[in-house]
């Protein structure tokens, strides 16, 4: 199809965030934090039937909440990386890609590890800053060599995460604008 395919870097061309891929990344996050902040709000009203619901379950709520925005984006990124790879007739698990998979499925475990790991030590007010932190870490990991653009994502979400360890009630805060830092960049980057 692509006279010059053999010219782009597989990696870059088949599991990147950008363009309508950030955008639903954003909104899956924002998504996240707005169901996250309804049930707490819920939890803690008197009349409101999570009311009667333990802290347990609804812990349990929140990291089912947080691993369906992973499902989702990382479902969006792999489908947009079908596409990429049929039009430029490369093949989508290569040696590259599933480097980068492996990476990012080790990261992904260990940022619901330190989750879990600090709401049973009854840490809940660092959740928050330390998502953000990991998400930072894993956007850097994860940039490659001709999308340096990710770093202005990864800045955000480090200066989101101190924000977040100075005033830990910032928290819906700093996930809308991470949310929608995303979309902008989508928008932007195509």
């Amino acid at each position: 199809m692509s006279k010059n395919h053999y010219l782009h870097d597989n990696y870059d061309v088949n599991l990147i965030i950008k363009g309508f891929t950030s955008v639903l990344v954003g909104f899956y996050i924002i998504g996240g934090a707005y169901l996250i902040k309804s049930i707490l709000n819920g939890f803690l009203i008197d009349d409101n039937p999570l009311g009667m619901l333990s802290a347990e379950i609804i812990e349990i709520l929140f990291l089912a909440i947080l691993f369906l925005v992973f499902i989702f984006s990382s479902m969006a990124v792999i489908l947009k990386g079908r596409r990429a790879a049929k039009k430029y007739q490369f093949k989508l698990w290569n040696s590259k890609t599933k480097k980068v998979a492996f990476k990012y499925l080790l990261l992904i475990t260990l940022l619901f590890t330190s989750l879990i790991l600090l709401m049973n030590a009854g840490f809940i007010n660092y959740i928050t800053p330390s998502f953000l932190l990991l998400y930072g870490v894993m956007l850097y990991i994860l940039k490659s060599k001709y999308r340096k653009q990710l770093l202005i994502l990864s800045g955000l979400a480090f200066g989101l995460a101190l924000l977040c360890f100075l005033i830990p009630n910032y928290w819906y805060s700093a996930l809308s604008i991470l949310g929608i830092a995303h979309v902008t960049y989508g928008i932007l980057v195509k």
